[in-house]
């Protein structure tokens, strides 16, 4: 039977960042944690903190499971995830500028120029152009999984559109309005400044033609897309504005805003929407969400384009593989960080094990996301893994595959009282002039028992993830 790691106790002791939790939990009657529990929901209905499932029949939105009981970590530990952090942000955007320029990487032989350049993100309309101080993708989520006391692994990267910091920051102020005095006898880092973080981050990464204050805005696809409570809640809290495609026009080599008071220049644009849809001239000519001409004034210094299309490369499945290689490659270091051990498919050994090990493997298309596309196989039926078996046959350089991790738990509010649920990390790591994390980043919870897949969309949770002083 596998063991897991639990992050509040050793054994009947509680560990030493959860020390103040333990009588706290003690003290609350199941009534009180109830309507605690009811009191949390009513919040964040009112607010509107919602996500969407696509797929489904009536109303998509459902709103975010939250468990009140907090994740620690201590300040050491958290140490060492921002190190690992802002070193595999700094790889990642050198490979992103490299592959858009000489591909020094591919000619040394470290990765293979198919896996890059015959890649569905690589975007070819931004070879050549090297964006404003070199950065690609300046929001970086990254997914991280705990296995024992010191044992951190990156399960993937998210160089694009990474969603879920309005969870991080909602999580915490929900908590600090429940149970304030948690907040009075322990010492937490504090994660409201995030926005003010990253408005700096975009504003500092404004493009060469901008000589002023640079105008932010927070490009969206609009009320239907599943994160929209996400880009409206940060467009407000940077106090920059949020738009669609629609509100923005180019001319004269510049992007311009349309407003009550006439046309106003943009400088920054936070885009919320993928690479396909961004200029309907240069990619998806169908798209009715971007701007046309946008592309254009971004390659001419115009415009800035946060994350910049062409991100994608980087957060591939199988690219993430040879992240690794990437800090080694262009840092001179080696990685603080680990991969979770990983086998690709398309390679003949790799597929050979996989196929003769499926049941105990968890297997992931290349390009999938959300927590589709995947087989668990210590979870699945005989017939759900000989379904996948002939998939993985059939298109083998399209799916990568893992062993099942034994994912830490953390104590979880359930129905029947307190129970060990699996959880991960996701930390946003901000890139700009600097490299910013605020401490702490979103924990997200696999509610349903046994289960390993923590994602919204498959039935997982989120909680207040904590840092502790010093």
């Amino acid at each position: 039977m596998t063991t897991y790691f639990n992050e509040m106790y050793d054994g009947a002791s509680v560990r030493a960042p959860y020390a103040r939790l333990g009588d706290w939990t003690a003290a609350m009657p199941a009534d009180r944690r109830l309507e605690k529990q009811a009191e949390a929901e009513a919040l964040f209905r009112r607010i509107g903190i919602t996500f969407a499932v696509y797929g489904e029949g009536g109303d998509p939105d459902r709103l975010i499971p939250f468990d009140m009981f907090p994740r620690v970590f201590t300040n050491s530990e958290w140490g060492k995830l921002e190190r690992g952090i802002k070193q595999r942000a700094r790889a990642l955007n050198a490979f992103l500028v490299d592959v858009y320029g000489r591909a020094e990487i591919v000619r040394a032989g470290r990765i293979p120029a198919k896996l890059v350049f015959q890649n569905e993100a690589y975007e070819r309309a931004v070879a050549g152009f090297i964006p404003p101080k070199g950065v690609y993708s300046h929001i970086v989520g990254i997914d991280i999984v705990r296995t024992g006391p010191t044992d951190f692994f990156v399960l993937e990267d998210n160089c694009r559109t990474p969603s879920g910091v309005s969870y991080m920051l909602e999580s915490r102020e929900m908590m600090m309005r429940m149970f304030p005095e948690l907040f009075r006898e322990n010492r937490i880092e504090p994660v409201d400044r995030y926005p003010e973080v990253l408005r700096r981050t975009l504003a500092s990464v404004a493009p060469a033609k901008c000589d002023r204050e640079p105008t932010v805005v927070i490009l969206t696809p609009g009320h239907f897309n599943s994160a929209y409570y996400e880009h409206s809640f940060l467009a407000d809290l940077m106090g920059v504005e949020l738009v669609e495609g629609a509100d923005l026009f180019v001319d004269g080599g510049f992007v311009w805003m349309r407003t009550t008071e006439g046309p106003k220049r943009v400088d920054v644009i936070y885009r919320r929407i993928d690479d396909a849809f961004i200029d309907p001239l240069c990619f998806r000519p169908d798209s009715m969400l971007g701007v046309p001409g946008l592309m254009d004034v971004y390659r001419s210094g115009g415009v800035s384009i946060c994350s910049a299309p062409g991100a994608g490369v980087a957060d591939d499945k199988a690219i993430y593989t040879y992240v690794p290689e990437m800090v080694r490659f262009y840092l001179g270091e080696e990685p603080i960080l680990q991969n979770v051990p990983t086998w690709k498919c398309g390679a003949a050994d790799d597929l050979k094990h996989v196929l003769a090990n499926l049941g105990d493997l968890v297997v992931k298309e290349v390009h999938g996301s959300g927590g589709y596309g995947m087989l668990v196989g210590p979870k699945s039926t005989k017939a759900e893994i000989e379904e996948f078996r002939e998939r993985i046959k059939a298109d083998p350089e399209n799916y990568i595959a893992q062993p099942t991790l034994a994912l830490s738990t953390t104590p979880t509010f359930v129905e029947e009282g307190i129970a060990p649920r699996h959880v991960d990390l996701r930390p946003y790591c901000l890139v700009g002039e600097r490299i910013e994390l605020v401490p702490g980043g979103l924990t997200r919870v696999a509610l349903r028992e046994g289960s390993l897949v923590v994602n919204s969309s498959q039935g997982g949770g989120v909680k207040d993830t904590w840092v502790l002083a010093e």
